[in-house]
C-alpha cells in the first residue's frame, strides 16, 4: 500500500517541516465570509440583493431629480443608512465569531492514529 510521511511541527523537526510543508495544502478551517479588505464592497453587494434595500435605494435616487423630489435628500437617505449600517455590524460582529471559533478550532491538540 501506499505510506505518507508526517513530521511534527514541533522542536528540532521545524526546519524539515517547514520544507515538506510547502509541498501540501494546509488543513485549517475557515468559514468566515469576510477579509477586512473586502469586507465593505462584498456586504454591501450582498445587502442590494435584498429587495426592500433596492426600493430604497430607487427612493434616494429619484429624489436627487430635481422635478421628483419630494423631500430632503438627506432626509430620504437616512432610513437606508440606518439599516445598511445595523446590516453591516451584524455581519461583521457574526463573522468575527465565526473567525474565534475557526481560530479556536485550528489550534486544537490532535491526536495521530497509528497502527
Amino acid at each position: 500500500g501506499k505510506h505518507r510521511l508526517v513530521i511534527p511541527c514541533l522542536g528540532h523537526f521545524k526546519e524539515e517541516y517547514e520544507k515538506v510543508s510547502k509541498l501540501y495544502m494546509n488543513n485549517k478551517i475557515r468559514t468566515t465570509r469576510y477579509t477586512l479588505l473586502n469586507f465593505l464592497p462584498r456586504n454591501l453587494f450582498e445587502q442590494f440583493h435584498r429587495v426592500a434595500n433596492l426600493y430604497f435605494l430607487f427612493l434616494v435616487v429619484l429624489n436627487w431629480v430635481p422635478l421628483v423630489e419630494a423631500f430632503q435628500k438627506e432626509i430620504t437617505m437616512l432610513p437606508l443608512l440606518g439599516v445598511l449600517t445595523i446590516i453591516a455590524v451584524k455581519d461583521a460582529l457574526e463573522d468575527y465569531s465565526r473567525y474565534k471559533m475557526d481560530k479556536q478550532i485550528n489550534n486544537l491538540v490532535t491526536k495521530v492514529y497509528s497502527r
